[in-house]
């Protein structure tokens, strides 16, 4: 039976996920007229994983600290997304 890397596995996805994030976040921004500073800030936190993840898969290096972070941190901003695009819209408006 073949050994598999699952934290490498992980760390790849979040790595693709956050960079398809980033740049859905930006397209809606500038094709679709999406609210700007509420989506950038939302967009911060999957930025930061695709530069250290990137920097991870360069080095071949991978951390379950980093898999457990970015699942915790991508499971809750999905969640509340909608919610917290609403709450900075009104704050910044």
């Amino acid at each position: 039976m073949p050994k598999t890397n699952f934290k490498a596995i992980i760390s790849k996805i979040i790595v693709f996920y956050s960079v398809f994030y980033v740049v859905m976040k930006l397209i809606a921004i500038v094709f679709d007229g999406a609210w700007a500073l509420p989506n950038l800030i939302l967009a911060i936190p999957f930025l930061i994983f695709a530069i250290v993840g990137g920097l991870l898969m360069k080095k071949e290096s991978f951390s379950w600290i980093f898999v457990i972070v970015g699942v915790l941190v991508i499971s809750a901003v999905r969640y509340y997304e909608a919610k917290w695009v609403l709450q900075l819209h009104e704050y910044f408006s």
